[in-house]
């Protein structure tokens, strides 16, 4: 594998959402991770036909029953040539196993062993389930993310899984991996997406302290209260985006809008936000959302057209610069950030459940022998 993380080797304890997801940007940069999936669930699967499962592209999977001495003896076998190791469990499950930080240190002290979990290994809520839109409600997210007097509404799963989780536990991973250059030793990186969506939210904070943020939905200047920072309809039912923050972006905002020369309130007026909204509103609904982007798009208005999923990778910037590609027929996001020297592979396809467990196995040093007794023993798929 090419890329800055090329011939870094992890263990990737399969699991859903930000776990993969993290063991996916690892991947992309080069790192050779592979999935451990339980062995109940491999079931074939013919490699030309992958799986539609991006999150888990670019890594190879083996097929292991973790209940079973024999199993949990493969990983530990594993975790010793291993950098970094991620799983995705409450707290506690991956210990009952007999595969938790204590036991994988001892094999392998240089281990970074990083765990996934939405409220942290400890805590009042530590054993209670969630989802994204619980964390980021706790982390005070959730509540500034919606129009103002109507309730909040979840970003999808960024924040919390995608953002706030496995974004942070990779940076945790590379982190510690970058500190064990010094150290030589490993340690435990206890990545939740409550503290990671909490993060996010550091400049509110501030801007609140400052008194230019109100704790109060869809008033304030990026949170849908300013007329220029907002989406808006056009006149074939489409979208468009503004974000004219500056004086001077704004100025190109009202004069290509058609609007200079207008009896205009200040823009910074936040008591006519509401009426500028509204003629901002009606004159955005005059023309095409393709009529809008040749009279601004690429300009200093801060413009753009609000893309779907499927219209985004034809879009001509994107196109220029790769930011989407087609992985066995599935469009998706390319690897990022980009380097100008130790540039990563390209993503390959996902693999199915216990696809490559002879071969990895074989590749982290199991002999033939070993494999016959372990499917003998049913700890291998």
């Amino acid at each position: 594998m090419a890329g800055p993380l090329s011939g870094v080797r992890v263990i990737e304890i399969a699991g859903i959402g930000p776990g993969p997801f993290a063991a996916m940007l690892l991947a992309d940069l080069g790192a050779e991770v592979l999935r451990i999936d339980r062995a109940q669930n491999v079931h074939g699967g013919d490699p030309a036909h992958p799986p539609f499962d991006v999150l888990a592209r670019s890594r190879r999977s083996i097929g292991v029953d973790l209940k079973r001495p024999e199993g949990v003896e493969t990983v530990l076998r594993l975790v010793e040539k291993a950098d970094a190791l991620t799983e995705g469990f409450r707290p506690g499950v991956m210990e009952r196993l007999g595969l938790g930080p204590d036991a994988c240190l001892a094999r392998n002290p240089r281990l970074v062993y990083g765990r996934m979990t939405g409220w942290g290994q400890d805590g009042p809520l530590a054993q209670a389930a969630g989802h994204d839109i619980n964390y980021i409600a706790l982390a005070g997210a959730l509540h500034g993310i919606g129009r103002a007097g109507e309730r909040p509404v979840p970003p999808l799963n960024l924040v919390g899984d995608f953002g706030g989780g496995g974004m942070f536990l990779a940076f945790g991973i590379a982190c510690a991996l970058l500190e064990r250059e010094r150290s030589g030793k490993g340690q435990v990186v206890d990545a939740a997406m409550v503290d990671g969506a909490a993060v996010l939210m550091s400049m509110f904070h501030g801007m609140h302290k400052l008194g230019i943020w109100q704790d109060e939905r869809g008033v304030n200047l990026l949170d849908t209260g300013a007329h220029f920072y907002d989406s808006y309809e056009t006149a074939d039912g489409k979208y468009i985006s503004v974000g004219s923050i500056e004086p001077q972006f704004y100025a190109q905002l009202v004069k290509l809008a058609g609007l200079e020369g207008a009896e205009l309130p200040r823009q910074m007026d936040r008591g006519q936000w509401p009426a500028l909204k509204q003629r901002f509103e009606a004159v955005f609904k005059t023309k095409t959302r393709d009529e809008w982007c040749r009279i601004m798009e690429g300009t200093d208005v801060c413009f753009a057209p609000v893309l779907s999923m499927q219209e985004a990778p034809s879009h001509p910037h994107n196109v220029a610069r790769g930011t989407f590609v087609e992985i066995a027929g599935t469009k998706q996001a390319a690897p990022a950030p980009r380097f100008s020297r130790s540039v990563p592979d390209a993503p390959t396809a996902p693999a199915h459940a216990g696809q490559h467990t002879d071969a990895a196995l074989a590749d982290w040093g199991f002999s033939r022998e070993e494999l016959t007794r372990l499917r003998e023993a049913k700890a291998i798929a």
